[in-house]
């Protein structure tokens, strides 16, 4: 989506929103109060470890030194 597009879609959003009648949705309850507390706890959680997840894989890792006398057949400019 072009920058256009998006400035587009922020204007209209207010006028969808404004289309919706509260109280539309059929079969919807009301969230208690331990749930909505274990959805946002649970929510921090997968976060926490998505974060611990990336940081692992993008740190840098120690490569073994290169020996610069070894011969390498397939590779100009060694040996």
């Amino acid at each position: 989506m072009n920058p256009s597009g998006n400035i587009l879609f922020l204007l209209l959003l207010p006028v969808a929103t404004a289309q919706i009648t509260p109280g539309s949705c059929s079969g919807c309850g009301p969230l208690s109060l331990p749930l909505l507390a274990g959805l946002v706890a649970i929510d921090a959680v997968v976060s926490f470890l998505i974060v611990i997840v990336v940081f692992v894989c993008a740190r840098p890792r120690s490569r073994p030194t290169q020996e610069d006398n070894k011969v390498y057949i397939n590779m100009p400019g060694r040996g």
